[in-house]
């Protein structure tokens, strides 16, 4: 017959057999969140300015009209020029693509030598800064990529930042992105 303290390290042996795997195991899946944005305390959209975006290389132009009424200048760093150039769809992991935006404006002095209206410049900068970030992981429920977009520095409010994938996701077929490269 057993005695009552053998049965008890017996029962703490099998619970700590238990009970340490599921430990490391639980906790092993919300680093995994956490690390790959699965996590609610994982941010949705991208929080910072990359560095250097303004040295990027030049995708293309836009303009577009009334109620935003700018001229644009898409650019992309060097993993989102590459995939651009190569025609690699879905983009890779690390591309950012950046559009900046200006006031579209006539301007008088090229008019005048010209001797009519014909000459658009840009003007002052509007509508902020945008970003598209991929990283697949982190912005899964955002077809892999993270959006931004940022007034004189400052993060626009998440109402706003909520509408960007709702309007990307009319070109899935090109991975989200409107922008085509201007060879």
């Amino acid at each position: 017959m057993t005695s009552s303290s053998d049965d008890a390290r017996s029962t703490f042996k099998f619970l700590t057999r238990l009970l340490i795997p599921a430990s490391v195991l639980a906790c092993a899946s919300v680093l995994a969140a956490v690390a790959y944005g699965n996590d609610d305390r994982s941010p949705r959209f991208v929080e910072k300015i990359p560095n250097g975006y303004r040295d990027w290389k030049l995708v293309s132009v836009a303009r577009e009209d009334a109620p935003l009424d700018d001229i644009r200048a898409i650019l992309g760093n060097d993993i989102a020029i590459k995939a651009y150039r190569e025609g690699r769809l879905p983009f890779p992991d690390g591309a950012i693509i950046a559009r900046l935006a200006w006031g579209f404006e006539a301007s008088e002095e090229n008019n005048q030598t010209f001797g009519r209206t014909q000459s658009y410049v840009a003007g002052a900068p509007k509508n902020g800064v945008q970003f598209m970030i991929k990283d697949s992981r982190k912005y899964a429920a955002t077809g892999g990529w993270g959006y931004g977009h940022f007034n004189e520095g400052k993060s626009a409010d998440a109402t706003v930042l909520q509408t960007c994938f709702a309007c990307h996701q009319a070109i899935e077929s090109r991975d989200f992105v409107f922008t085509k490269y201007s060879h």
